[in-house]
């Protein structure tokens, strides 16, 4: 049971990352790196400050790999990632006009 089970496993992963790749495989897989690395780099910078801090890094990481994602579910027509991104990218895209905001607020009062 546990050699079959394996064997199963084991050509489950070869047809979704050997059979199946492609160009979009390959596109969908740098997407998820974009978007993985925004943790790091709010984790480094938490790290560094000494407290929970989220750079500007992390909202330009978190658009990027979202439209990615979203380009890649529109060109796999998979409605759960369309879904889950289009809202995604709107909440980046927003945090993103929120900090640009704040600062041309800022460096006017100076």
């Amino acid at each position: 049971m546990i050699y079959s089970l394996s064997n199963e496993i084991g050509d489950y992963l070869i047809d979704v990352f050997v059979t199946r790749f492609d160009f979009w495989l390959f596109f969908g897989l740098i997407a998820q790196l974009i978007f993985t690395a925004r943790m790091v780099v709010q984790w480094w910078a938490s790290e560094r400050a000494g407290r929970s801090v989220v750079p500007i890094a992390f909202w330009v990481l978190s658009l990027i790999g979202g439209m990615m994602t979203l380009v890649y579910g529109l060109q796999r027509r998979e409605a759960v990632i369309i879904i889950g991104q289009v809202l995604a990218v709107v909440i980046y895209i927003r945090n993103l006009m929120l900090i640009y905001k704040n600062k041309t607020k800022q460096s006017e009062s100076l």
